[in-house]
């Protein structure tokens, strides 16, 4: 649909393989057609800065503009900006390590649900809302009331939380929680593996420290 020559790479080539992000689609080909015609043309380069005119470009090209409606993107706000504290003490999510992709290390009682990003968001969602009732259910059974991740190896290597190109998540990189190199600390994205570890092994393991308040040890007492 786009005039024999044009620069399709340059402008509708993305840097990532298809689902790696979100596709975009033009329903009946109505952009390709439109730039066909002349009506519409297509500038690829990065805004340096707003002149009084409109913008000018990395390139050194400055674009006229009467509207400019800007569209960068959201910025991610983990927890929706709730702030957390564990015992008064703010909690820093970058310093924090997520755990099976469901709780982060040192916060205790505290549960989240992230799906996946590369097919459907909520085949993993299910998976953790059972494993999490199952960690419910085993707490009941043995009288705990706080379940806490706590990361044994000090060693631990950790990698960002999404190993995904997206900006909206580049930019908040150093304000969300890391993840490690191995289960339980690694957030996956492999359904199979999720199956297995949410919801067939056991929900307690040497990296979850679950206790009993003093309350709760006396009145069980």
């Amino acid at each position: 649909m786009l005039p024999a020559g044009y620069p399709v790479d340059e402008h509708f080539g993305p840097p990532y393989d298809p689902w790696d992000q979100r596709l975009c689609f033009a329903p009946g080909g109505d952009l390709f057609t439109a730039i066909s015609r002349g009506a519409v043309s297509v500038v690829t380069d990065r805004v340096t800065t707003f002149t009084e005119d409109g913008v000018l470009l990395a390139s050194g090209r400055e674009l006229a503009a009467d509207v400019i409606v800007t569209a960068t993107g959201l910025n991610v706000q983990a927890f929706g900006g709730v702030p957390l504290t564990v015992d008064g003490e703010p909690v820093r999510l970058s310093n924090t390590v997520a755990y099976k992709g469901l709780m982060l290390s040192g916060v205790p009682n505290l549960a989240y649900m992230v799906g996946y990003t590369t097919s459907s968001w909520t085949l993993r969602i299910g998976l953790l809302c059972e494993h999490f009732c199952r960690l419910l259910t085993h707490m009941d059974a043995h009288g705990y009331d706080t379940a806490c991740p706590v990361v044994a190896d000090p060693d631990l290597g950790t990698r960002p939380f999404l190993d995904f190109g997206a900006g909206y998540i580049q930019r908040v990189l150093d304000e969300l929680p890391r993840q490690g190199d191995r289960r339980p600390w690694l957030t996956s994205f492999d359904y199979l593996g999720d199956v297995r570890l949410l919801r067939h092994l056991p929900v307690a393991d040497d990296e979850l420290r679950s206790s009993r308040s003093r309350q709760r040890t006396g009145a069980a007492s």
